[in-house]
């Protein structure tokens, strides 16, 4: 039985992430390029959206053990796992929002021998954090936009002295004011502004935004790696 295609092997983090290979020592399986692979420049930025970590197990703990405990992270609603040997994989849609593990969209857990024994080690993807990371981008590439279309739905100072010159009261003629025939009314307020309705947008609440958006991912991105590393210390423990 081989594994579904297009999961990556994060380890070691600074190799191509490669596909998994046939369980039995057959041929590895062939899906089809992993986006990194296509683009290894990407692995220079992957870090914006992939959670990667290692835990230590408790001595005398194996394998077996470490995934039976952490066993009901993945029976949340909507997330799917398969677990290969020491090696278990999941992937999330829907999630609920109460899954402890909801920011994430699906990842890979192995359990490996190291100096001191055995060791846990993730690598998990979120399209949250990503989005988070692109949204000021937007924003404030919004806000350029906006400036830009300021300046050019300027008027022009010729047009514009031209145009006050035109809302200006004229003067009474001196037969009508001998007359007794009243002066010209000043324009009242709602024609003023109506006037202030007109001014060129401003770029403010995108500026607002992206820094929302930047704080959140600031934020979301050291939270989380330190949520998800409790959360999995504190299952392997038995807590």
């Amino acid at each position: 039985m081989t594994p579904p295609a297009g999961l990556a092997r994060p380890w070691p983090p600074q190799a191509p992430l490669q596909p998994w290979g046939a369980i039995d020592g057959g041929a590895p399986a062939a899906p089809e390029t992993p986006f990194v692979g296509k683009f290894p420049s990407m692995r220079l930025i992957d870090w914006i959206w992939h959670v990667r970590g290692s835990l230590a197990l408790a001595a005398g703990q194996s394998g077996d053990e470490a995934f039976d405990r952490l066993d009901p992270l993945f029976r949340e609603t909507g997330t799917s796992h398969e677990r290969i040997g020491d090696t278990l994989v999941f992937r999330k849609k829907d999630q609920a929002a109460q899954d402890k593990m909801a920011i994430f969209d699906e990842g890979v857990l192995r359990v490996e021998s190291g100096a001191g024994g055995q060791v846990l080690r993730y690598h998990m993807t979120s399209r949250a954090l990503l989005f988070c990371f692109l949204a000021p981008l937007l924003f404030l590439a919004a806000a350029q936009l906006t400036i830009a279309l300021g300046k050019f739905q300027k008027p022009p100072a010729a047009a514009s002295a031209k145009k006050d010159a035109a809302k200006a009261p004229l003067p009474l003629n001196p037969i009508d004011k001998f007359l007794g025939a009243p002066a010209p009314e000043k324009p009242k307020k709602g024609e003023e502004q109506s006037g202030r309705r007109n001014k060129k947008p401003s770029p403010t609440p995108a500026y607002v935004f992206a820094g929302i958006f930047a704080t959140l991912y600031v934020v979301g991105r050291i939270l989380e790696d330190r949520l998800i590393r409790r959360l999995f210390r504190k299952k392997l423990q038995g807590a």
